[in-house]
């Protein structure tokens, strides 16, 4: 071995051990996600499978699919660039070649750092009209506010425009408001102490707030408040009305506007059934969404992705892993069951 490819393969061992830090990574073993830090991970090895898989006669999906899907996203951002380093070939751009249709779109979106996956999802559903307000409040909701941010940032370096730009530009009315209160990521933090006072205001505001003019008030509360408050706040409305809020906005919204407020609220009471809902839609369909299916089960795999399944299976009497078995045809069926991992008893 050179002297140089000594120094590459020892510079590429610290980095590792400084990204991976398993004896500090402990807790990543207690999250709720399917697919965790690799103990056994050794890029090298995998850096090798790779090429074999690719460069032999007739591509090993089989290969491609294991290595990929049993990698945390950091561990396949280190494979990325080790695989640049010893072959001068860039790993997204080979697999790309090599692999075709609902597969290759499946592999580009593994190896893609999650901050530009959500903003190539956000730009395609705020260029397309019919999604908006599915597509967008999803990402716009669902993540931190470190990832929120880092999404944003993206978004402006691969664009040249900012996405508060082209929310102005692709959707109006309340639909806009939202998303655009959405992306400034003003949500207060929970702060361990529930503010029984301010719960009664917001119930008697969005009561009043059943008027022409009145919308503002529904995005502030739905867009401002953290969600332990929130919860508290659907609960006090119901006890006040009589009927769920979801009801009241039925009623008061229509079309975009009225889909953006109840994905919200679904996304507010309970997220793993948020969820857990688009999968089951999502497999519904004659052909299923597969654009969906794997957005979801790639995004939550490595937070919550164990709690949408529960949800899944409570709420259709059928295990997640089950359903796709039975919906999911072609290549991808084994990378999206490996993302999923196995079966709700």
């Amino acid at each position: 071995m050179s002297v140089a490819s000594g120094k590459t393969r020892s510079s590429l061992t610290q980095e590792i051990l400084s990204h991976l830090g398993l004896a500090s990574k402990t807790a990543a073993w207690g999250t709720l996600g399917t697919l965790r830090t690799f103990l056994s991970f050794s890029v090298d090895k995998d850096v090798q499978r790779l090429l074999r898989a690719i460069a032999g006669q007739g591509v090993d999906r089989g290969s491609i699919v294991d290595v990929l899907t049993n990698r945390s996203r950091e561990q396949r951002q280190l494979i990325s660039r080790a695989f640049q380093e010893r072959t001068q070939q860039d790993l997204l751009k080979s697999l790309q070649a090599a692999l075709s249709g609902n597969l290759e779109r499946t592999v580009m979106a593994l190896l893609q750092p999650a901050a530009q996956f959500d903003a190539q999802e956000l730009r395609t559903a705020l260029k397309n009209s019919g999604s908006a307000e599915d597509v967008a409040v999803e990402i716009l909701a669902t993540r931190s506010p470190a990832q929120l941010q880092e999404c944003l940032t993206v978004y402006k370096h691969n664009f040249q425009v900012e996405a508060e730009e082209d929310i102005k530009c692709e959707t109006s009315g309340i639909l806009q408001e939202l998303l655009l209160a959405l992306a400034m990521g003003a949500r207060e933090s929970y702060s361990g102490i529930i503010d029984y006072n301010l719960v009664e205001q917001d119930v008697q505001a969005l009561r009043q707030a059943e008027g022409p003019s009145t919308e503002g008030t529904w995005v502030l509360i739905f867009t401002q408040r953290n969600p332990e408050h929130l919860v508290r706040v659907f609960d006090l409305y119901q006890r006040y009305t009589g009927h769920e809020l979801e009801k009241t906005v039925h009623h008061l919204f229509h079309g975009d506007a009225q889909a953006a407020l109840l994905s919200l609220a679904s996304v507010i009471r309970n997220t793993p059934l948020y969820f857990a809902d688009k999968l089951h839609q999502a497999l519904q369909d004659i052909k299923p969404n597969y654009q969906v299916l794997m957005r979801i089960l790639i995004s939550r795999s490595e937070t919550d992705l164990l709690s949408i399944r529960a949800e899944f299976k409570k709420k259709s009497g059928k295990s997640l892993y089950s359903s796709l078995q039975e919906a999911v045809k072609g290549d991808c069926r084994s990378a999206l069951l490996a993302l999923c991992r196995a079966e709700d008893m």
